[in-house]
């Protein structure tokens, strides 16, 4: 697995850690957003504040983890180096910030201007990202499933956001579009088509690295990525003609997909040869799990029509795919990137002469293990609030906010560990007093 990195190219920590650290006040606003609107929230999946809180987490968390993450893997694992990665990331960072922050409000007060401005930002950001990681990935071969599936993962991004802009411009109704069919298909796309396949592409990578397991099996990593492209641009196509028997068997084989995905990560984590789970291995374990209770939650409402007809199942699908599952496996994933980066920027500015500490000491383990508490509580209560609002959406506004409080937390502590590392390794080199000139 090292043989496929060059951990030479990676760049400058900064780069992702801004998106990292951002990614948990997006959440902090989700559960803010749960307690200002209280159970009225979960009336629908279609209520303003249903809508801003869904996309706190998708623009907000998930975008900003995988923005992150997608800056620090393409030249590490596809050789894919981004000119002036540190600009880029500047740049891209301080458009998507604002036009996550301004969809919220436009989708909360449904003002025409506010979404038009959240998208001019939040367009400009995912191109100059996906410009700069196209341009990168030039000429670079596939010569491994993971740089395959980090090429169509782009594709997905790129569809993902032009279907979201387009239906926060059509927002006020007047365009004439088909709003529902576009947002079935935006929502497949953002899910699967990017979120998915990316999400497969790095599992190939850091499910053997970080949990010592054995590689995906050949006909998994070589098919998943194209299947899931083929069949989600073939049911896109026959959704927009209309045609419901063929979307209906199409949209299962997408589904089925992703039931593949998570079973078959649960199987290879079971061959792990740790001889203990650590919170990482968990957070992994219990998002494949939720992503296999909303894809069997999906079967159930589309075959029986009693439970199709409740409000509530769409809801517990999106919480059980959002939160359980992406969140779940992105905060897993960060717990295990971060003490990573931190400690190969350490080792690499020792050059040889100091020895890095061990990635361990970054963050400590019994705090880590207490955040998995809180978010494991946060999702249980939100799953109960959908279906007994009243008495559920406060706690779960409040685990949410605490849960994501103690991983920003736990993000800064990182930080703060890089820095007196650096200062301590810095410190002794600037110490010594220039060689003087002999006459």
């Amino acid at each position: 697995m090292q043989a496929l990195l060059s951990f030479e190219q990676a760049p400058p920590i900064a780069a992702p850690f801004r998106f990292f650290l951002t990614a948990p006040l997006f959440a902090i606003l989700a559960g803010t957003l749960l307690l200002w609107s209280g159970p009225e929230l979960l009336a629908s999946r279609w209520t303003p504040s249903a809508l801003a809180l869904t996309h706190l987490i998708t623009v907000g968390f998930m975008l900003q983890v995988m923005l992150g993450a997608m800056i620090q893997i393409l030249p590490v694992v596809a050789g894919a180096n981004m000119a002036r990665p540190l600009l880029l990331s500047s740049l891209v960072h301080a458009a998507i910030v604002p036009g996550a922050l301004l969809l919220t409000a436009g989708l909360l007060t449904s003002q025409p201007f506010v979404l038009r401005l959240a998208v001019l930002l939040l367009g400009i950001g995912i191109a100059l990202f996906l410009g700069a990681a196209g341009h990168a990935l030039v000429g670079v071969r596939s010569t491994n499933p993971t740089i395959q599936g980090l090429k169509l993962a782009l594709i997905g991004l790129a569809v993902t956001a032009g279907l979201g802009m387009l239906l926060a411009v059509a927002r006020d109704g007047s365009s004439g579009l088909p709003v529902l069919q576009l947002t079935a298909i935006h929502l497949g796309w953002g899910l699967v088509g990017w979120g998915g396949i990316l999400l497969a592409a790095v599992a190939l990578v850091v499910v053997p690295m970080f949990q010592i397991t054995p590689p995906f099996p050949g006909w998994f990593a070589h098919g998943f990525s194209w299947s899931v492209l083929a069949v989600l641009s073939s049911w896109s196509i026959v959704v927009g003609a209309g045609w419901q028997r063929s979307s209906a068997v199409l949209a299962a084989a997408v589904v089925l997909t992703v039931a593949v995905f998570a079973a078959l990560t649960l199987q290879v984590q079971r061959r792990s040869k740790r001889a203990r789970f650590d919170a990482s291995q968990y957070y992994w374990r219990l998002a494949m799990l939720c992503l296999l209770a909303a894809c069997a939650l999906w079967f159930a409402a589309d075959s029986l029509p009693a439970l199709a007809q409740r409000q509530e199942w769409p809801l517990l699908c999106g919480v059980l795919a959002l939160l359980g599952g992406f969140m779940s496996v992105m905060v897993g994933m960060l717990y295990k990137i971060v003490p990573f980066l931190v400690w190969l920027h350490l080792q690499n500015l020792g050059d040889g002469r100091v020895a890095a500490p061990s990635m361990n000491k970054v963050i400590a383990a019994r705090q880590i293990d207490r955040q998995l508490y809180a978010h494991v509580a946060s999702l249980v209560l939100l799953l109960a609030a959908v279906i007994w609002p009243e008495w559920f959406t406060y706690p779960a506004g409040i685990a949410l906010v605490l849960a994501n409080v103690w991983l920003l937390y736990n993000l800064l502590t990182a930080v703060a560990f890089y820095r007196y590392q650096r200062l301590k390794m810095v410190a002794p080199t600037s110490a010594i007093p220039p060689a003087q000139g002999t006459c």
